[in-house]
Formats: structure tokens, C-alpha cells, sequence
């Protein structure tokens, strides 16, 4: 397999990382050091790595093995640990930690949804909102086809730029006034999706807590009140909400809509007064990883069950999952959901890091922005406040790309690192016990950044 381009990608990615670390840290440090202290190490401010495909010399895995197993005894973690680390150039394993073993992944299932949903869905392909003509007179219906991140109103400079009810509207009502209405009753349909609103093995508590909304065809910022928070409250009722957003854009584009929105079944042959599509799959893998987004990954993989033929629903969509990844040759993954809340999901560190090695390869240019979508330790995503100055794990800002996962005695770590030579690592940790905290599992990343291990 060749990972060169990809590889290369995340050079570069690093090294404008390095020119932020310079300033941005430095910074941090004059303003919040306390006084009359040792200064906090300066790992970050260390020479760039050598690109990916130069010298950099290869690990020993041996030495590499005496760091890991050190930081890993010391955890407090004294079961339920996994692991597996490989070279990035070479596939060339490096560490193994009961690495065929199945646990509770967590959020690092976003991996498996995310190839899965590039294999089998494509990296162009966009989701789409329609209006069609209602079978009762003056009737329209708002149709969902599964897009999670549809909003209300364009905002400026947001990316990657979503599908809006306000474009919806004004287009809606640009055909309706031409042809000489004014006023329509609304109705929605949901009907895309079928099955429960929620997958086997969540908490009832997810959706109270904000990780997740009922999971539905039509809904607008992934059924938040409040869109700007990731873990917002949610709305009782996405779809009924979804459609009073849409009677309102209706209302300013000039349209009178009657009563309130209804739910409603459009013609399988309806066709479509005015339609909006997603920001393509290939953005929403990227949002999804970056932000560890449960419905987008919900969504993504009921666009997998579509694709592959199957019902747009819970079983649909994981079936289809694992009928993908199966296909491309990876064993050991069994979903329940595509996001990771499930706690009946089993995935082995191997299948972890085998699936992003696939994403790298030149050989699935569409796979790539699974690793592109990968947070960077300290500076985005769900690894903005980890790898911080003043933690044991420090020495990873920058220099590690990783997809989390964290449940109630979960936590899991899959991703990319350079060591200190600059040697391109790909790794996946996986702890299933109570000690287990996703800061841990930071130390053991670091670990191979602080490995000078030729």
C-alpha cells in the first residue's frame, strides 16, 4: 500500500502546526505560568519532523515497547487495555497489545462509519430536502432525506456551507407565486427512515444529556435548541420542529401558511417543487470526526443502508456498515450504531488502525478525508483542551491526530503520531475499565511522540 500523498498531507498539516505552537504556546506560558516555577517542558518547540517517505529512521520496536509498556503499567489501568501501533510508510507493526481483541470502541466507530460511508455512499454525494405538490388541494410537503445538518438561515463565513430552510422557502415560494399561490397548508414527511429513534444499546439518557437527539429523516441542527453547542438540549420533537422553522421562511418569502405544519406522506413519484442538498459526504465525515457529531454519524450511516440497497434504519444501516467494511477486508467490527454510543459495538485496535491505513492509501483517493477530518492534539476539535502545557501528555500537541471515544468506563484513542526522529506511526489504544479517561490513553500517544526509538 502507499500512504506517500496522504502522509505527506499531514506533514504539512503538522508543520503549520509547529509555527502556531511557537507563538501560540509561548504565549500561553507567559500568561498563565505561575511564578517562581520550573518552566513547562519545551517538546513543542522541538525540530519539525522529517517529511513522510524521507530518512526518518525507522522504530525498534523493542524500545518502543519498553516506553509503552512502562506508561501502561503505571496507568492504574490494570485490565481491559489494548493496543496496536504501526509505521505509517510501511504497515510494519511496532506494538501489539492484545490488538485482536474486540472492546467497546466508543466514538473511534466514527472511523468504521466514516469508510464506510466514502466506500459505499461517495465523497460527492450530497443529501437532499424537498418540496412536493401535497395530494390535497393547497397542500405542500416538506419531505426529509436524512440530512442532519440543515438549518434555518444562511450564516456567514460557516463551513462547510449547509443546506438552509431559508433558501428552501425562497425557492418554494418563488414557484408557488408564479403560478399564482399564495396560501398552503404544510405538511412533513419523515417516512425516509423507519425503525426506532434510537439504536440498541443507549442510555435513555443521551438525548436528556444532550450527546444526541431522536434520530430522524427531517431535522434541523441535528435537533439542537441552541446549534452553536455540540451538546445543546434537544428538542422533543425534530421532524414537527423541523417543519414550524420552515411555515416561518415560508411566512418571509411571501407565502400564508395555514394552520400549523402536519405530518403527511408525499407520492413516491412526487416531484419536487424545490429541493436543497447537504454539504457533500465528504464534509460531513470531516465535521463528524472533527466534532465527534453523533447524528451526522447516525445519519451517515442510514445513507449506507440506502445506498447498499437496505431500510433506512438502525439495523439497515449497521448491517450495511459491516457489510462494507467487510468487503474491503477488514474483519473483527460489529456496530449497532454509526456513532459509537452503543455500548454493544466490538471493534479490535487492529480493525482500528487497519481502516486508517486504508484511508491513507493512494489507492482510495475517496477514503482520505477520514484522515483529514482527524482533531490535532491541543489546537481542534474534541482535542482542543487535551495535550495542554501543563499535562503529562504535553509533548503530543501538534504532533498527534487522533479520533476520541469516551462512555462510562470507555475510552479509546485511534489515530496518527511522528516520533521524535519523525517516523509516522498509526495507533489505536482501546480501555474498557472504570479507570479508564481518555487523558490515560493521551500519555500513552505521547509516548510514541517522545520516542526517539530508532
Amino acid at each position: 500500500m502507499r500512504h506517500d500523498r496522504v502522509w505527506a498531507l499531514l506533514t504539512l498539516a503538522s508543520l503549520n502546526i509547529f509555527v502556531l505552537v511557537a507563538g501560540v504556546v509561548a504565549w500561553d506560558v507567559i500568561a498563565s505560568r505561575p511564578p517562581e516555577t520550573v518552566a513547562h517542558p519545551v517538546a513543542l518547540a522541538q525540530e519539525a519532523p522529517a517529511p513522510a517517505g524521507t530518512t526518518a529512521k525507522p522504530v525498534n520496536p523493542d524500545l518502543l515497547a519498553d516506553k509503552l509498556d512502562d506508561r501502561m503499567s503505571n496507568s492504574g489501568i490494570d485490565d481491559g487495555l489494548s493496543a496496536f501501533v504501526v509505521d505509517a510508510e510501511t504497515g510494519d507493526p511496532l506494538f501489539a497489545r492484545d490488538e485482536g481483541e474486540t472492546a467497546v470502541p466508543a466514538s473511534t466507530t466514527k472511523v468504521v462509519t466514516a469508510v464506510a460511508a466514502l466506500q459505499a455512499v461517495g465523497p460527492d454525494a450530497r443529501i437532499p430536502t424537498d418540496v412536493v405538490q401535497g395530494a390535497e388541494p393547497g397542500q405542500v410537503i416538506l419531505v426529509g432525506g436524512g440530512d442532519p445538518t440543515l438549518t434555518e438561515v444562511v450564516r456567514s463565513g460557516e463551513y462547510p456551507r449547509l443546506a438552509t430552510l431559508e433558501e428552501l422557502a425562497e425557492s418554494t415560494a418563488g414557484e408557488l407565486l408564479a403560478a399564482g399561490i399564495g396560501s398552503v397548508r404544510l405538511g412533513y414527511d419523515d417516512s425516509r427512515y423507519s425503525g426506532p429513534d434510537m439504536a440498541p444499546g443507549w442510555k435513555p439518557g443521551y438525548v436528556d444529556e444532550g450527546s444526541v437527539a431522536t434520530v430522524h429523516a427531517l431535522m434541523l441542527d441535528g435537533g439542537r435548541v441552541y446549534r452553536e453547542e455540540n451538546y445543546s438540549e434537544r428538542v422533543g420533537d425534530p421532524p414537527r420542529a423541523a417543519a414550524e422553522a420552515f411555515a416561518r421562511q415560508l411566512e418571509a418569502a411571501g407565502i400564508t401558511v395555514e394552520g400549523a405544519p402536519a405530518p403527511a406522506t408525499a407520492a413516491a413519484d412526487a416531484a419536487p417543487i424545490a429541493t436543497v442538498e447537504s454539504a457533500p459526504v465528504s464534509a460531513l465525515v470531516e465535521k463528524m470526526m472533527l466534532e465527534s457529531d453523533n447524528n451526522i454519524a447516525e445519519a451517515l450511516a442510514h445513507q449506507v443502508a440506502r445506498a447498499e440497497g437496505g431500510e433506512m434504519s438502525f439495523a439497515g444501516g449497521a448491517a450495511a456498515v459491516m457489510s462494507v467494511i467487510s468487503d474491503l477486508g477488514v474483519p473483527d467490527v460489529h456496530v449497532e450504531d454509526g456513532s459509537g454510543l452503543s455500548v454493544n459495538n466490538r471493534i479490535t485496535p487492529k480493525a482500528l488502525v487497519d481502516l486508517l491505513l486504508l484511508a491513507a492509501d493512494d489507492a482510495n483517493p475517496d477514503l482520505h478525508y477520514v484522515v483529514s477530518g482527524l482533531p490535532t492534539a491541543h489546537f481542534t476539535g474534541t482535542l482542543t483542551d487535551r495535550y495542554t502545557a501543563y499535562e503529562a501528555s504535553a509533548a503530543g500537541a501538534g504532533l498527534i491526530r487522533a479520533k476520541t471515544g469516551t462512555l462510562n468506563g470507555v475510552s479509546t484513542l485511534a489515530g496518527t503520531a511522528y516520533d521524535a526522529d519523525g517516523r509516522l506511526l498509526v495507533f489505536a489504544f482501546m480501555a474498557n475499565n472504570p479507570a479508564a479517561e481518555g487523558r490515560i490513553l493521551d500519555t500513552f500517544a505521547s509516548a510514541l511522540v517522545e520516542c526517539g526509538c530508532s
